[in-house]
């Protein structure tokens, strides 16, 4: 006997989740496809959110699909620790050859990119034998003790909930846009070389080429290429924390092909299986293989269902699809610079690829809510005043159209 409730789905959630667990809309999506949604009433929106960046091959892909349904219909989980199976292998396969520079390449796969941060690190200071690691101001990294102690973002983040990981020392990111240019992030980062750790003692240094929660800040090319000479000359692990940018965000599969910069570690995870956790750690086969057996995995790591939904995305994320993100970034960003010719409060447009936001001195969340109300969801970052965009690459050029006229018109009812 089916059970009624009285109550509609968000007010069982307010009695039955905890308030900590927040919620960008007061929506109930019920089904969804390729860059819409649709809520409990039937009714439509364009998707400029992805799962936070998780959807780049779009809702509900047919191939990711049957991929899954395949795969569930013969393995759903074994434990890759006891015995192996061949999706976990393939998908590692794919990341090796698909990662960037010339170095031979290991992969570990994981369920969320909390894991793979934290496991970057732990391959790092078993690789180099130091315990320090430094992170930068704006980044996230995840939420778990030591990702959240890596994490350069108070609120809401780290709240109360420390003391955090020692050894975790933050420098500040190159953000022109507030007056911190290469040379003072660089400068800076001298000064915690000089003063706070040394770099004999540093294990790892982990950034994000594109801040995510930051609020879609791109690294300055020349400070991420001095930032691997100066991580090659003093023997540290350069890591990339692609979790965002992965996987034709930036209108590349790895961000870091933009810069020309051969991370020593990646991490990856949101849209690596088309909405399933997946999360991975691929590097430089040397430093990869440096813990013992048995100092690497997880019950649930590199699920085989999950495995078969990255097999299928990497099929979709072609050369065409990758120039397609490309042409979107491009539209979007040219979108954009239309609205802050009109409007003094957008203070920045920037991006990367189809990975692009707008910051505001006042309006941002008004902005989220009159796009909802005219069927277009988008998300914050950065102090709660960037209004970010991560659309389903498979967007059509419909769907786009109006998703930027809906834009358009929630920016000038707010700031107009």
């Amino acid at each position: 006997m089916q059970t009624v409730h009285p109550l509609n789905v968000n007010d069982r959630r307010a009695a039955a989740v905890p308030r900590g667990v927040s919620v960008a809309h007061p929506i109930s999506v019920e089904r969804a496809a390729g860059a819409r949604v649709w809520d409990a009433a039937g009714r439509s929106y364009i998707d400029f959110i992805g799962g936070i960046g998780v959807l780049n091959a779009g809702h509900a892909h047919p191939k990711i699909v049957a991929a899954i349904a395949d795969q569930a219909a013969r393995l759903t989980h074994a434990c890759f620790q006891v015995t192996t199976y061949e999706p976990y292998v393939a998908v590692a396969e794919q990341l090796n050859r698909r990662a960037p520079g010339p170095s031979p390449k290991k992969t570990l796969l994981l369920s969320t990119g909390a894991e793979a941060t934290e496991n970057a690190i732990k391959i790092a200071r078993e690789y180099t034998r130091r315990p320090g690691v430094i992170a930068f101001a704006h980044g996230y990294h995840g939420r778990t003790l030591l990702a959240l102690s890596m994490t350069g973002k108070n609120a809401p983040y780290k709240q109360h909930f420390g003391p955090f990981c020692s050894e975790v020392h933050h420098a500040p990111f190159p953000y022109e846009h507030h007056g911190i240019t290469t040379d003072d992030a660089l400068a800076a980062l001298d000064e915690v070389f000089e003063s706070t750790i040394a770099p004999d003692r540093v294990a790892a240094i982990i950034i994000e080429p594109v801040l995510g929660e930051g609020g879609f800040v791109p690294v300055p090319p020349e400070f991420f290429r001095e930032l691997r000479s100066l991580t090659t000359a003093n023997g540290i692990v350069l890591i990339a924390d692609e979790i965002q940018t992965g996987f034709g965000r930036t209108g590349k599969l790895f961000a870091c092909e933009h810069y020309g910069v051969e991370p020593d570690l990646i991490t990856v995870a949101k849209s690596l299986a088309g909405g399933l956790p997946l999360a991975a750690v691929t590097g430089k086969a040397e430093i990869m293989d440096a813990p013992a057996p048995g100092g690497l995995g997880g019950t649930f790591a590199g699920n085989p269902v999950a495995c078969a939904a990255a097999l299928a995305t990497f099929d979709i994320m072609d050369d065409a699809f990758l120039a397609r993100a490309r042409e979107i970034g491009a539209r979007l960003l040219v979108a954009l610079r239309s609205l802050q010719g009109r409007f003094d409060a957008i203070t920045d447009v920037r991006g990367l690829g189809a990975m692009v936001a707008m910051e505001l001195s006042s309006g941002a969340g008004e902005i989220v809510e009159a796009a909802r109300e005219r069927g277009l969801l988008l998300l914050l970052a950065g102090k709660r005043n960037v209004v970010r965009i991560l659309v389903p690459l498979v967007i059509d050029d419909a769907d786009l159209d109006e998703a930027i006229r809906i834009l358009e018109d929630a920016a000038g009812h707010v700031l107009g």
